[in-house]
């Protein structure tokens, strides 16, 4: 088939402090969260001058594949919307109308299946449509990706980077560690989220020769009463220490693409100070980011729907569909009480 142009389709994030609290309503609004519990993600933020580090993640990002696109084809412009906060997705693909683009392919940062990854994602697309009028582009999402080689083999080598910050003499005995976004359980049990989280996972430790490793989750948001995705690396790493754990800790966060606001500051600031204090030496990988490895993976991606390219993935769970089913990754069920 033939397309007109990419749209990278991210979550967004504020840029300077006044815009915090306006972004946070955003991506709450419809929620049953606490305006006290808002209020203490806003201060993740203020800690880093109000600023998410995730818009320019995207530039970079935007800015590598628009390299490669056009060193190697195929030759499409890049747009850039987002769900929370600007450029947002509707504004995008209204230009994107006056551009004279009639059929675009979507990137969503994101690489694995669940109502929050992906579905979600899907029905802002549409939303935003609707809001453009008959005139919208078509949009046509590509599929996740989370056993594609080429970001497993930049996964493994932001892995091997970190085990080499350990002394070589206790680089064996340093526990790794694999971090994802938790999610409502409800969620996790209808998407295929953990098994894909897994497979990433033991994809990583199989190329670097290393036994299989724990999976754990981070920057749980939701009400107390509705059960998430457990352990949390905190928690985690609190009973590492109880139980004598080695001295040496890799943290890797294979379910994020970049260093954004759940990275730096849910694994570089409190696991971070969580493990000063208990004499633990952390060294936390880098994510995909724009390792070459993943930028030709997305190209590959590209490739396959626009030149029929072979759909290539590791390990047995196969490449994902480029079509969903209607009834898949539903959002989390109401927990008790009618609580979201």
């Amino acid at each position: 088939m033939t397309y007109d142009a990419l749209l990278i389709v991210s979550f967004g994030g504020p840029e300077k402090s006044e815009e915090v609290i306006p972004f946070l309503e955003n991506v709450l609004r419809g929620r049953n969260v606490p305006r006290e519990r808002m209020l203490q993600v806003a201060e993740h933020y203020y800690h880093f001058g109000g600023r998410s580090p995730i818009n320019d993640q995207c530039r970079a990002l935007i800015a590598a594949l628009d390299a490669g696109l056009k060193a190697h084809g195929p030759s499409l412009p890049i747009y850039w919307g987002n769900r929370n906060w600007h450029p947002m997705l509707a504004d995008t693909l209204r230009r994107m109308r006056d551009d004279g683009i009639r059929r675009s392919l979507a990137l969503v940062t994101s690489a694995f299946g669940s109502y929050s990854g992906c579905r979600q994602y899907r029905e802002d697309i549409e939303r935003a449509r609707a809001a453009v009028g008959q005139d919208a582009p078509e949009i046509h999402k590509l599929r996740t990706f989370h056993n594609h080689p080429g970001y497993i083999a930049a996964a493994v080598d932001r892995v091997r980077i970190a085990l080499e910050q350990v002394p070589a003499e206790r680089r064996s005995l340093a526990k790794l560690v694999f971090t994802a976004h938790s999610i409502p359980v409800s969620m996790a049990q209808s998407s295929p989220y953990v098994a894909q989280l897994a497979e990433a996972r033991d994809l990583v430790c199989e190329a670097l020769g290393r036994p299989p490793a724990d999976l754990v989750y981070q920057s749980r948001s939701g009400p107390p009463n509705q059960p998430w995705l457990e352990p949390d690396i905190c928690d985690y790493i609190r009973r590492l220490h109880s139980e004598g754990a080695p001295s040496h800790l890799v943290i890797a966060p294979i379910g994020f693409l970049s260093d954004h606001m759940e990275v730096v500051y849910d694994l570089d600031t409190e696991a971070a100070a969580l493990c000063r204090d208990l004499g633990v030496n952390l060294v936390r990988a880098g994510t995909v980011g724009v390792h070459p490895a993943f930028i030709c993976a997305l190209r590959e991606l590209i490739l396959e729907r626009t030149a029929g390219h072979e759909r290539r993935a590791l390990g047995v769970l196969g490449p994902a569909p480029d079509e969903c089913p209607a009834d898949c990754c539903p959002p989390a069920r109401p927990g008790p009480r009618g609580q979201p």
